[in-house]
């Protein structure tokens, strides 16, 4: 590691950003839809990539754990979303200069500030991003600026799911990142951190090493790594007491009176022209934003976070009786997109945690540096409300576990029974596109965005028209095949692939078969 620095504080920090929006794209606009793609990769893709490439450009590495999920990365690479991007950002241009030109001092302020930023947004994008996502964070792979954590195809709530999908969908996962990157990762984000029993041994034959895990499912000992079960996969803890400085439930930076409120537009532009001023301060009544106070807000809460990291590897250190490890994690969209100074801060932390004698590194190195302590008998746990699997199986999304399971135990049994007619004794199996695609449709069908959706009731009526708009794909191209319509069947799948245009390398003939799965896969 290049960060020159002196070590003088004991253990080590890593810092773990995870990367995830449900497939949006071609599937409407405002007020859900890609304009999230588009909003989160302004105020939050674009940033990151730079801050990683001028701290890259300076020698340093080992910088961060950064997971970007399949689906996710689909959209950062995918035509239709590459040119809405450059559309949008020319869009924000635009309001942006007819702020500018309006007759009032504030208007115009702000106009000159949302120019300056969509301009040098735009240039980057144009810059970097023409070609997708792809060649702009493999550059960073390659000069190991961060750790590349991957993840299952669409993003499954894995405990639930079928072992043999399960098994499917993260080494479709997995081929998906190393096309992408020419990068297989080792360790993954699991989607939600959901995990049960059992899915270590998944993991392990994935070729899968590490993973995260929500504080809680350490039973609240997040000091060291632990090994899974019997197995040799360790799961890392989110420091609950270091990540909810940054942001938590009720508290946390970006609800600084200086920062700029997430939640005040402009309606005459569509900006957002306010700081949040106070927390129980109406819209109206916010004052105008200043980026020096803010700028200020970000370095007094760059200082506060070394100390806090600094204060917790001193007492867990102490307390262990040896080097510990202090793991935060974050989605990577609170920085910038929720909350507008959120790359600044993390850029001048990066820089601050070495120069302040903490080492940084990243879920490999410390996997590599023995952060590894006593095997855990991992139970049932997940990230969301109450850490257990609620939002996932809970009564308020009963409709869409019922679906879910109703539409896996179709696209398995067509598959089977399609893979054992095709078929040839002693030939090789051929590619079948329509069994790709009835395996492509369940697994959007099951993406856990749709519960997690309904469950915080955020869009909940497009959560659930879009699980089930998958599940009909899935069993309209399911009848066909079972019918024996195999002519409609193939169109039927040509085009409901040609409307998402997604996961072109998911291959059905790398399904488990049942005996696989009731054995080593699950």
């Amino acid at each position: 590691m290049s960060n020159a620095t002196p070590v003088t504080e004991p253990g080590m920090f890593a810092l773990v950003l995870h990367s995830h929006l449900p497939w949006l794209a071609n599937h409407g606009r405002w007020p859900v839809g890609e304009e999230w793609i588009y909003q989160s990769w302004a105020a939050s893709y674009i940033p990151l990539a730079a801050a990683l490439r001028r701290l890259a450009d300076e020698g340093r590495s080992h910088l961060l754990t950064l997971g970007i999920t399949p689906v996710l990365a689909a959209q950062l690479d995918d035509p239709h979303c590459l040119a809405g991007m450059h559309h949008w950002l020319g869009n924000w241009q635009i309001r942006a200069h007819e702020a500018a030109g309006m007759p009032d001092a504030a208007h115009r302020e702000l106009g000159a500030r949302e120019h300056r930023a969509s301009a040098a947004a735009l240039e980057d994008f144009e810059t970097h991003w023409q070609h997708g996502a792809s060649p702009v964070f493999r550059d960073l792979i390659d000069r190991e600026a961060f750790e590349l954590l991957g993840g299952p195809l669409a993003h499954p709530f894995q405990p639930l799911l079928d072992p043999r999908l399960r098994a499917f969908s993260l080494r479709e996962g997995l081929a998906d990142a190393h096309a992408r990157w020419s990068h297989t990762p080792t360790g993954i984000w699991g989607p939600e951190c959901g995990y049960t029993p059992g899915m270590e041994r998944g993991y392990a034959e994935a070729g899968v090493t590490h993973f995260m895990v929500d504080g809680p499912a350490l039973r609240g000992d997040t000091s060291l790594g632990r090994p899974v079960r019997e197995s040799d996969v360790v799961a890392f803890g989110r420091d609950l007491q270091v990540s909810y400085r940054v942001w938590s439930p009720k508290s946390g930076y970006p609800g600084h009176a200086a920062y700029r409120d997430f939640h005040t537009y402009d309606h005459e532009t569509g900006l957002k022209p306010s700081r949040v001023t106070g927390r129980t301060v109406d819209s109206a009544d916010k004052l105008p934003y200043d980026p020096e106070l803010a700028a200020a807000a970000v370095d007094k809460h760059v200082a506060d976070f070394v100390e806090t990291v600094r204060a917790r590897l001193r007492s867990e250190s102490a307390r262990i009786g040896r080097d510990a490890l202090v793991v935060a994690a974050f989605d990577t969209e609170l920085f910038g997109h929720w909350w507008h100074e959120g790359p600044q801060w993390l850029e001048k932390l990066l820089r601050a945690l070495p120069e302040a004698g903490i080492r940084v590194g990243t879920l490999a190195d410390a996997r590599a540096s023995g952060y590894v302590g006593e095997p855990v008998q991992l139970e049932d746990s997940s990230w969301g409300s109450g850490k257990d699997w609620r939002v996932w199986a809970g009564d308020q999304v009963s409709d869409l576990v019922q679906l879910n399971s109703e539409v896996v135990e179709t696209a398995l049994t067509t598959v089977d029974k399609s893979r054992g007619r095709d078929n040839a004794p002693g030939r090789p199996e051929l590619r079948n596109r329509v069994n790709d695609q009835v395996l492509r449709e369940t697994l959007m069908t099951v993406s856990s965005d749709w519960a997690f959706m309904v469950s915080k009731d955020s869009a909940a009526g497009y959560a659930r028209e879009r699980a089930h708009k998958h599940a009909h794909a899935t069993r309209e191209i399911s009848e066909a095949v079972v019918s024996g319509r195999d002519t409609v069947a193939e169109r039927l799948a040509e085009g409901w692939n040609r409307a998402d245009g997604l996961f072109p390398g998911l291959d059905a003939r790398r399904l488990p078969d049942t005996e696989l799965a009731n054995g080593s896969a699950s």
